[in-house]
């Protein structure tokens, strides 16, 4: 079994795992209602190493947490389908620059005749960042002291030019799996009169287990969790995100915990997921990407777009969906635009 990231220089771990068994509920807790702290740098060490799923489903695995998603639980997924109503969970594609978009889609329609047309995509820098919907990769994209999820080294992906294990492409076939959306708008101390959360506003496993008891709802194993803080609501009111000066509404790290404990697949955001500032901010920035996607192999979709989703939830009064998405077949590719649907 492959050692977790912060003890791979020992010949073996030993861990402590504690199970206590909630009758009627649809999950394992491991830790309980209170998550250990994690408000410095040493609380974060230690959850790389506590929460890690390093060697869990094998030292060559390359899907992760996306392992928890079966076939039942796809089928339990599909049948959640009531009204029959698909949602983009998508931003359209940013084609104009901004402060907030330096990297933007460059489309150019060409060859146009009576009878056909073409157009070029190109993106003029990275997908990557804080403006297109995209999924990141397993391993290779986001990398703590030099390795990715399950051990893959910097080294490996350099000799390669490419992400040797834990592509995109290890997601070609879909992804299928029930899908709950937190809206955080519904948490009074948190939101806005205009409905949406300032930047640098927290949202922590408390909030996310009120947020389960308001809608309704709770996250079970497999499952991809999506927050909406109403970012794209605050972008088109008052402007473009100014930079990490001026903060992210997000999951902060102690997230992590509820991940883990409730065996989630996949987390998503309307923005880069995790909360800035933070705590230790200065010392570790965006610790949820490595706890998800390093240590526990938590898939993330970055930037999507929850406006239209949110508002068919309140009107139906129901917050769970089947949730699908494909991104594209790159071979070694560390991450893919993609356009999810939400079917309710």
């Amino acid at each position: 079994m492959r050692r977790s990231p912060l003890q791979a220089h020992q010949s073996f771990v030993t861990k402590i795992v504690i199970l206590t068994f909630l009758v009627g509920l649809p999950s394992i807790a491991l830790y309980g209602q209170e998550s250990p702290s994690m408000s410095s740098k040493a609380d974060f060490l230690h959850a790389m190493d506590e929460l890690s799923n390093w060697g869990r489903w094998g030292d060559d695995d390359e899907l992760g947490a996306a392992n928890l998603i079966t076939a039942e639980k796809r089928q339990a997924a599909a049948a959640l389908v009531q009204e029959g109503i698909t949602v983009s969970l998508a931003h359209d594609v940013i084609q104009v620059e901004a402060i907030d978009a330096s990297s933007i889609l460059e489309r150019v329609a060409y060859g146009i005749t009576p009878e056909r047309g073409f157009d070029r995509l190109a993106y003029t820098g990275s997908y990557h960042g804080t403006i297109h919907s995209h999924l990141d990769s397993l391993a290779c994209h986001i990398m703590w002291q030099g390795k990715s999820y399950n051990g893959f080294k910097m080294e490996d992906i350099e000799a390669a030019g490419a992400c040797p294990q834990g592509s995109i492409n290890a997601l070609k076939d879909g992804i299928v799996t029930r899908g709950v959306l937190f809206d955080a708008t519904l948490l009074p101390d948190k939101t806005t009169a205009e409905g949406w959360l300032e930047p640098g506003t927290p949202i922590r496993r408390s909030d996310l287990e009120r947020l389960e008891e308001i809608q309704g709802v709770r996250v079970s194993e497999g499952d991809v969790i999506l927050l909406y803080t109403g970012r794209w609501k605050r972008r088109s009111t008052v402007g473009p995100w100014r930079g990490a000066d001026e903060g992210v509404a997000g999951y902060h790290a102690d997230v992590a915990y509820f991940l883990k404990d409730r065996g989630v697949s996949f987390i998503g955001h309307d923005m880069s997921n995790d909360v800035e500032p933070h705590e230790f901010s200065d010392e570790v920035r965006l610790p949820l990407h490595y706890l998800a996607l390093v240590s526990m192999g938590v898939g993330i979709f970055d930037n999507l777009d929850f406006e239209r989703a949110a508002a068919v939830a309140r009107r139906l009064g129901r917050y769970e969906f089947l949730f699908t998405a494909a991104p594209l077949r790159i071979e070694g590719g560390m991450g893919s635009p993609l356009n999810p649907i939400a079917t309710f």
